[in-house]
């Protein structure tokens, strides 16, 4: 048995039935297999074996009293993968399939998209199987500070920084932040996603899909291609989607489709971003409320199925493991040529191995949506320098990180013998940084 093989072995018996996180896992050592090759001070020092495994894994009870007046009772979670070049920087979730594997697939992810921004922020993540929706705003108040109540005590501007992710928007920030300072009596830049009015970030809103754009836009440039006259489909209509959708359309694509849980909406003639903002944003509706204000849009009620229509960019922001084998061949006989992954491991391994194959350019989520988190690390300095960046020189910052991402994760590629492959190129890329920081650390 090959070492990558004995490492991934031990993962899975330690980890057992947490298939996300086996998932992330096994395409990370797969990918940096020819460094470990190359360089045997990596295998010298246990760098793999430490990586693999979190530094701390936190879980908690979260009781809170509902509107009936009745006592229910969540889990918590944070995991705090790799400090290695930073603080833990990673996003909270609030959504029912919540789970330790959910967890530390998207912690492990963190580690290598923060390090591909050249921020110097590390890899965690957290949540709870907690559903905001349907939930009204006294017991979605009553989650979140009961929730902050047991988390304050493991996260702080130098040591743990959480944002917002699923099911945690500006609301959800807003509630935590304001526990979290009544108790510890102190203002400072424990949380990102905050409101403008008291420390947040212009673009934090808009990153992941801004930086999304930025970074398909580039793939595009090597084939001498543009979003111009692309139509374009976009699992998803949260902030990613929507932001997504917004700046795709500003530099000439054409946003046909656009999903949620329920079901897609398909507008031939470009989905209509202001009606679609103020459905989400606003009404907190559901994509079918879009034929209210256009009845000529055809709705489909299996979301998957957005995958059928016909586009030439495919930019999957809803959920993990969206796009399988299937779908992207279906894709693919489409006429799709490129393919950016907003949400967080949107795509099988079946599904990655079809795009590369066709030689469809495909950004894999670590660098590809990693806006996000590169702007919440902007936010944190300008909460240390208690100043603030015009939403102009922010974007541009933004879209500097994103061109630069993709240029390290196309050279680390080049230099390992796996030209134009982004994935193994954005994993080797992340883990150099963070396993150089290792090695100069010690045993810890």
């Amino acid at each position: 048995m090959s070492y990558i093989n004995e490492i991934f072995a031990k993962v899975v018996e330690r980890n057992p039935n947490e298939p996300e996180f086996h998932q992330a896992v096994k395409e990370f050592l797969d990918s940096v297999e020819p460094v470990l090759n190359r360089n045997s001070k990596y295998l010298r020092y246990g760098v793999i074996e430490r990586i693999v495994e979190p530094e701390r894994q936190i879980i908690f009870r979260v009781p809170w009293v509902d509107d009936k007046g009745d006592v229910q009772v969540n889990r918590g979670f944070r995991i705090e993968f790799n400090s290695a070049i930073g603080p833990y920087k990673g996003g909270l979730r609030f959504h029912p399939s919540v789970n330790a594997s959910i967890i530390k697939f998207l912690g492990f992810e963190q580690i290598f998209k923060n390090s591909l921004t050249g921020l110097p922020i590390g890899g965690g993540k957290g949540g709870s199987d907690f559903d905001p929706k349907g939930k009204s705003e006294a017991e979605v108040m009553s989650f979140c500070q009961s929730f902050m109540t047991e988390l304050f005590r493991h996260i702080g501007p130098d040591t743990d920084v959480p944002a917002g992710d699923i099911g945690v928007g500006g609301r959800e920030i807003g509630y935590m932040y304001g526990q979290y300072k009544r108790i510890k009596n102190a203002y400072e830049g424990v949380l990102t996603g905050k409101g403008l009015n008291w420390g947040g970030s212009l673009v934090r809103k808009e990153a992941t899909g801004y930086g999304l754009v930025y970074f398909v836009e580039e793939m595009l440039k090597t084939r001498g291609e543009s979003f111009a006259g692309k139509t374009v489909v976009i699992s998803g209509s949260g902030n990613v989607a929507i932001y997504a959708a917004e700046k795709a359309a500003e530099l000439g694509g054409r946003v046909v489709a656009m999903s949620d849980s329920n079901g897609y909406i398909l507008d031939e003639k470009g989905i209509d971003l202001n009606a679609m903002k103020r459905i989400k944003e606003v009404e907190r509706g559901r994509c079918k409320d879009y034929l209210n204000q256009h009845a000529d849009a055809h709705y489909g009620d299996n979301w998957p199925d957005i995958w059928t229509i016909p586009c030439d960019i495919a930019l999957p922001c809803a959920t993990q493991n969206e796009i399988d084998e299937k779908a992207a061949k279906t894709l693919v006989s489409n006429g799709c040529i490129a393919v950016g992954e907003g949400a967080n491991m949107p795509s099988t391994p079946g599904a990655v191995g079809v795009f590369l194959e066709n030689k469809v350019l495909f950004g894999p989520a670590k660098a590809a949506n990693a806006g996000g988190v590169a702007v919440s690390a902007l936010e944190m300095s300008q909460n240390s320098m208690r100043y603030s960046w015009t939403f102009s020189e922010v974007d541009q910052k933004l879209k500097e990180i994103m061109i630069s991402i993709h240029r390290k994760s196309s050279e680390a590629a080049r230099e390992y013998g796996f030209e134009d492959n982004l994935v193994v190129g954005a994993n080797i890329a992340g883990f150099l940084k963070v396993a150089d920081a290792m090695l100069e650390q010690g045993v810890v």
